[in-house]
């Protein structure tokens, strides 16, 4: 039959230590057993108990240090309720002629000691020598009466016969248990077993169409094993499973159904540890769940500084909705996305996701939502994202240590700012505002919704975040929109803590603005954060605002852009461009901006500055006065005769003037292209 290539991996969840417990009625033979695993020889002398002893890990199958306990008639209750606490599984021995009227009371006492601590045990019938035939056919009914039992084994400490196998069967039972794996009544595996290995299979099955191919399988046995599968082994597998199941193959793969009957093949053929390889590489642990060690691996991050994900992440999660979009619309229908959420405990994503990033017109998210989600999710809670990308699997799929691989830290802001420059790509915008004042609007219009369309959205299932991408020279960045709770009282550090702040009023409401004004004077006016004033639903009348300085005249006053005009109710999808301008301040808190492109860098910004500096519009000043005077001089020395003579000086008089008007147009575009040639120039050099 064929069987996976077991190989002893560094396995996380696996016990560090083995401590066997050997229990008895004296005169059993319990430490002439222990002395002749020992010393390889049956003992001239027992003594009435021996000395615990150690088995170093480079002597055992499983590369686990053993220690053995033998327990003594003469010991208390209490000692062996202690000594049962500490054990990992108890070996309960007695005489091969035992009969079950002396062994069930004996097992009985071991059983409630052992069900506190859930302790394994294994029954042994010792001094197998004694008697001329096997006493198996007397235990094995008792074993299958009482699953705590994991095996049964006859031995003889005179004629060291299966020794060294009644220890390496203690050892496996605590290492790789049967009992959560199988049930001996029902023959078949446990429902938490099957989930998990369910689990296992989704993950493995890379393309996600319903059956483990030869690479996928390849590539399941390397993960698992370290070792590849020759092309005859996988033959083997799949014949192995025809032979017992119609559906455990198809289109020459294997299907959930025989993947399961392989693992069920191992368990009842004694080969648990293979399985427990399997479930413990995928991070469960003894009792088939998954570890905190697997799901929340150590992530250290110092003060100012965000998370995010880095590119070999994105094309995990990109791998992950290409197997599951399965009708290539690029969105996640609500079954596509339950299907791909099936390897979670529950389901991660409420209604309020779909508020939160962009979806299609029937309101399932598209590739670049899921994108944003998962990028928000990084950014917000990257235990969350871990723990999500664990249940994914990113960590066997992409072969590296933990999920934290997929996670880049950035460097401090301050380093940001005196360096004048950034590498992240998420940027937080916390956008403040009084009650009404258009703040969700604004959130939502930033992921294409009017308001026609976010009047369909359920009140219960809004968000606080808006995220989406924009692109800043070229650049694909995002922007985390948060609205915050309008309490002015009660606005902490937190809630002001951001890349940059957006200020909104609404423009109809004439006591609006007044919040904003408040909340810039008493936590703003000395931040270096940027600030920018949107003057939401422009497309009402505006009302005069009841404050003392109008909202231009405050922007002008400290400084600020003039109030950014901003309405969702529109036809189409509303304009991005103030959330690119956000994006860019946030990006470039250092640089004193001079107009609402927000960034003053680009080409269009210098050549727009400079067209409009003094030093441009003196010469156009100087240039027009020179055509104009140039015109009345040529005019004052036409004469007015009337005779043909005159006529023709007056046509080359206009020739002339036509000709220096032309020239000096020539004059004025040639320097307008000298002047947008430097600064393209200049702003190159500054790039580089």
């Amino acid at each position: 039959m064929f069987v996976f290539y077991f190989d002893h991996i560094k396995v996380a969840t696996m016990r560090k230590d083995v401590r066997i417990l050997l229990v008895g009625e004296p005169k059993v033979g319990k430490t002439s057993l222990i002395m002749s695993l020992v010393s390889e020889e049956f003992p001239d002398e027992v003594p009435l108990r021996a000395e615990e002893i150690t088995i170093p890990a480079d002597v055992t199958p499983e590369r686990v240090p053993t220690h053995i306990v033998d327990y003594s008639g003469t010991d208390t209750c209490t000692s062996l309720y202690d000594e049962t606490h500490m054990a990992c599984i108890a070996v309960l021995m007695s005489m091969p002629q035992a009969s079950p009227k002396v062994l069930i009371p004996l097992l009985l006492n071991v059983l409630i000691l052992l069900s506190c601590h859930r302790v394994p045990l294994i029954l042994v019938g010792n001094k197998s020598d004694l008697v001329e035939h096997s006493s198996m056919e007397t235990i094995l009914p008792i074993m299958n009466q009482y699953s705590e039992i994991e095996t049964c084994v006859e031995c003889s400490a005179k004629n060291l016969k299966n020794i060294s196998e009644l220890f390496y069967y203690a050892q496996k039972a605590v290492l790789h248990p049967t009992g959560p794996l199988y049930s001996p009544e029902d023959k078949e595996m446990k429902p938490s077993c099957i989930k998990a290995l369910t689990r296992i299979f989704k993950i493995s099955d890379l393309d996600n169409d319903g059956i483990l191919n030869d690479n996928e399988l390849n590539f399941f046995q390397r993960t698992c094993f370290n070792i590849p599968l020759a092309p005859q082994a996988l033959e083997d597998v799949k014949n192995v499973v025809r032979k017992n199941m119609s559906d455990g193959v198809k289109d020459n793969g294997l299907t959930l159904k025989g993947f399961l009957f392989l693992h069920t093949l191992f368990i009842q053929r004694g080969r648990h540890e293979t399985t427990w390889t399997v479930l413990r590489r995928f991070g469960y642990d003894d009792d088939l769940e998954l570890t905190q060690e697997y799901l929340f691996p150590l992530l250290k991050i110092p003060p100012d500084c965000t998370t995010e994900l880095n590119h070999n992440a994105y094309l995990f999660l990109q791998s992950v909705f290409d197997k599951h979009d399965k009708d290539r619309d690029c969105a996640l229908s609500p079954d596509e996305l339950k299907d791909l959420f099936k390897v979670f405990p529950y389901m991660p994503w409420g209604p309020d996701v779909n508020n939160t990033v962009c979806t299609n017109e029937q309101g399932w998210i598209t590739y670049q939502g899921y994108l944003s989600q998962w990028t928000l999710t990084t950014y917000l809670d990257v235990q969350r994202c871990l723990e999500y990308l664990g249940y994914l699997g990113y960590s066997i799929i992409q072969e590296q240590e933990s999920q934290t691989a997929a996670v880049t830290i950035t460097r401090n802001k301050r380093i940001d700012l005196q360096k004048k420059q950034t590498q992240r790509s998420v940027f937080l915008c916390n956008v403040l505002g009084a009650r009404g004042s258009g703040k969700s609007g604004f959130l939502q219009a930033f992921l294409g919704r009017n308001l026609a369309r976010q009047k369909r959205i359920r009140e219960d299932h809004m968000s606080y975040y808006a995220m989406s991408t924009t692109y800043v020279y070229g650049q694909e960045k995002y922007l985390l929109l948060h609205e915050v709770l309008p309490d002015f009282e009660f606005l902490s550090e937190a809630d002001l803590a951001c890349d940059v702040v957006c200020l909104v009023y609404d423009i109809s409401n004439p006591r609006s603005f007044e919040y904003c004004a408040k909340v810039y004077k008493k936590h703003l006016l000395d931040s270096k954060t940027p600030c920018v004033i949107i003057a939401a639903k422009s497309d009402l009348h505006e009302a005069r605002q009841y404050y003392s300085l109008s909202p231009l005249d405050f922007c002008r006053k400290h400084k600020l852009h003039p109030p950014q005009m901003f309405t969702c109710n529109t036809d189409e999808a509303p304009s991005k461009d103030i959330c690119t301008k956000l994006t860019t301040m946030a990006m470039y808190p250092h640089a004193k901006l001079r107009c609402m492109c927000s960034c003053n860098r680009c080409t269009y910004c210098i050549c727009h500055n400079l067209l409009n500096s003094e030093l441009v519009r003196s010469v156009k000043a100087k240039l027009y006065s020179a055509v104009l005077n140039r015109s009345l001089s040529i005019a004052l020395y036409i004469p007015h005769s009337p005779t043909p003579q005159a006529g023709s000086l007056i046509h080359m008089t206009q020739a002339d003037l036509k000709n220096s008007t032309f020239w000096l147009r020539a004059s004025v575009g040639a320097t307008v292209f000298a002047v947008l040639g430097f600064a393209v120039y200049k702003a190159l050099l500054k790039h580089r």
